[in-house]
């Protein structure tokens, strides 16, 4: 073995670790759903792919944001149903109201800037990484700071 080289693991970590850290999201989503509504000044932004395996928008959308998605779920959500595998919720597009089927193993991205809380989920290497578009999805932008608590899982196979 080489110095500096990592021995391919035969346990795969990566995929333990990004499914942890998936159901935090699904956690917080439950926590909202039992209390009604969202507790204080939190509000969350949710990127997802929209082509992943059981995601399910309207067709508009999917035309609009062929690859990936960032919604809010802030003051104009309703129907918010967590299951153990993915969330459901009703949110409005410009004034027309859709209902969005999210599995937590689409979701790349959650951020929670009322208390500057980050998790992103990093891609495999082989994929490029594609822009994100806000959905704009009738709530206020908030820009998230340089410098929040963002947990970042970047599991690349050196070879």
């Amino acid at each position: 073995m080489t110095e500096g080289a990592v021995p391919d693991s035969l346990i795969p970590y990566d995929e333990i670790v990004q499914e942890a850290l998936r159901a935090v999201v699904g956690r917080v989503l439950g926590e909202v759903e039992q209390a009604g509504g969202l507790p204080g000044e939190h509000h969350f932004y949710i990127t997802f792919k929209t082509q992943a395996p059981g995601v399910d928008i309207p067709a508009h959308l999917t035309q609009r944001f062929p690859d990936e998605m960032t919604i809010v779920i802030q003051n104009r959500f309703w129907d918010l149903k967590v299951r153990p595998d993915a969330f459901e919720v009703g949110l409005s597009f410009n004034q027309v109201p859709a209902k969005l089927i999210v599995p937590y193993a689409a979701v790349t991205g959650f951020v929670d800037p009322a208390v500057n809380f980050a998790l992103q989920f990093q891609a495999q290497a082989d994929e490029p990484e594609p822009e994100t578009a806000e959905a704009e999805n009738d709530a206020p932008a908030v820009t998230r700071e340089d410098g929040s608590n963002v947990v970042s899982v970047d599991f690349t196979r050196k070879k």
